[in-house]
């Protein structure tokens, strides 16, 4: 016998009025089952299970690993002004981070020591063992203690930061949404590796109030200068950063180069590629990522002792120590400097400082790409298919360690000891509170290289922020020369008339033999 119509009506009334329960679809399901079973000839006499309504155990919460908090947060910030420089005093500052996936499983001691080169193996040995190192809050048993997926590693210690220029942070305009600084040189935008309070965003929160909140929307090198953008807002700044990111803003550089840089429109578009993430090396690879930049020269100085054209007064005073040198040294032949205008159409990490290298004019003291040790006499000009990567990554880990990372190239011979003396490198003495090896102070070469932003400006023409030229890209005493920027030498302008703001997608170049050229050539015309 087949359910009445008034029991059907019953259970779908019944199903309704269970439609808001949490378990309505396991009821459901039950009455599903049951119905099925039923014969007609039985319907009647059937009898229904009580139903038990699954529980389910409540959440069990379980709290995240302990950490340890850095015993205070100085404010004022503990700087102190000295020779020019912007100190801080040694403070106590704990790191914490979780458990990486590479050092799932391995022993503390061994992610230290091969992780973090900041300091010697038995530095580490010692934090271990005496706490200063802890694991999820808690003192480890051992320095073969095994790390494991979700702890989180705790590092106390008495932090010491390099100095940076005393210089202050310029401010070229401000509104409410948006503050353009020029950066100095030699301060790094964020705090990073051994800068913490010595860094844009701090030193800018220092003059500001402790709960103000820079947001910087584009990035400079710590080594270079110039045009650079803080959001004083969430919304300002992400609006920036995606005018930047798309490519809608023009950016112009002004540089100081090794020798004679050629007249006219000179556009390198050679790949660049990361060779080493950890000392910021990169180099002109051809396997690289697409690049492109284009150069134009401002001015050209020749040395002190040529003018006009005439021939050096009085007969070569160098030892002969000192001409067998120079006489190995390629980048010696190219006397005097020149201020070149940079504009690139890509942002590739180094981008103009490995464009520059590539075409055989480095800036002139850059301590990485225009430095003989690391480079060797050529200082890599015109390379992008050399294999010795691992040659030059071994001869840079050593600079700024037991030698001065010295650039290799164009300097005042009456400064050069003086500025080698002054160089940044470890002293030989131990801090008395932690015993971490101290480093000199840096000389003023190191505070910055003859690289600066200097105009910022968006390709629809809302706004355009400029700043003057910096004092190294000025004529030198005794020689006149441009002491601003001048249309003639305007590099935006051959973008423009190429009407190319985004890389050229050609094919790769053939030899006519229906075989790719391996290496590219910088698309010049040398004078004459």
């Amino acid at each position: 016998m087949a359910p009445s119509s008034a029991k059907l009506r019953y259970i779908i009334g019944a199903v309704s009025t269970l439609k808001r329960e949490s378990h309505f679809v396991e009821i459901l399901a039950y009455l599903a089952k049951r119905a099925s079973k039923l014969q007609p000839n039985n319907m009647a006499l059937a009898t229904v299970e009580p139903f038990q309504i699954p529980r389910e155990e409540p959440d069990v919460f379980i709290p995240p690993p302990n950490i340890i908090t850095t015993p205070c947060d100085p404010w004022p910030r503990p700087y102190h002004l000295e020779d020019g420089l912007r100190k801080v005093y040694p403070y106590h500052f704990t790191y914490n981070t979780y458990c990486k996936q590479r050092w799932r499983g391995r022993e503390i001691l061994d992610i230290f020591a091969t992780e973090f080169r900041d300091r010697p193996q038995e530095y580490y040995k010692d934090a271990i063992e005496c706490g200063k190192v802890v694991i999820n809050g808690q003192k480890v048993s051992s320095i073969h203690e095994v790390v494991k997926n979700g702890d989180v590693i705790s590092h106390t210690l008495h932090r010491h930061e390099p100095p940076v220029t005393a210089q202050p942070i310029g401010i070229v305009h401000e509104d409410n949404d948006m503050i353009v600084i020029n950066k100095p040189a030699g301060v790094p935008v964020h705090p990073a590796g051994r800068y913490n309070y010595n860094s844009v965003v701090e030193i800018m929160r220092a003059e500001r109030g402790h709960g103000w909140n820079p947001l910087p929307c584009n990035r400079l090198d710590r080594l270079t200068s110039g045009v650079m953008f803080v959001g004083k807002h969430a919304k300002a700044a992400e609006k920036l950063s995606d005018q930047i990111m798309a490519r809608t803003v023009k950016k112009e550089y002004i540089a100081r180069v090794i020798g004679d840089f050629p007249e006219g429109n000179v556009i390198c578009d050679q790949p660049v590629m990361q060779v080493s993430p950890k000392l910021g090396l990169n180099r002109a690879r051809a396997s690289g990522k697409d690049a492109k930049t284009i150069f134009k020269r401002l001015a050209y100085y020749p040395p002190a002792a040529v003018t006009n054209g005439a021939e050096p007064k009085g007969q070569d005073q160098r030892s002969e120590k000192e001409r067998q040198r120079d006489s190995k040294m390629e980048w010696k032949g190219k006397e005097g400097y020149s201020i070149v205008r940079c504009l690139p159409l890509t942002g590739r990490t180094h981008q103009i400082r490995v464009h520059l290298q590539f075409l055989g004019h480095p800036i002139s003291n850059d301590p990485i790409y225009c430095n003989q040790r690391v480079f060797g006499p050529s200082l890599a000009a015109g390379d992008a298919l050399s294999d010795n990567d691992e040659d030059i990554i071994s001869r840079l880990s050593k600079m700024g360690k037991s030698e001065a990372a010295e650039a290799m190239a164009y300097h005042d011979e009456m400064m050069e000891e003086y500025n080698k003396r002054k160089a940044e490198k470890m002293t030989g003495e131990l801090c008395a509170v932690c015993d971490t090896p101290l480093y000199s102070d840096p000389g003023p070469q190191e505070l910055g290289i003859y690289l600066h932003a200097k105009r910022y400006a968006c390709q629809d023409g809302n706004w355009d922020y400029e700043t003057p030229l910096p004092v190294w890209a000025l004529p030198p005493p005794g020689m006149s020369g441009p002491a601003t920027t001048t249309t003639e030498t305007d590099p935006m302008a051959l973008v423009d008339e190429l009407g190319e703001l985004e890389l050229d997608k050609a094919k790769p170049k053939s030899n006519g033999t229906g075989d790719s050229l391996e290496q590219s050539k910088p698309l010049w015309v040398m004078p004459g």
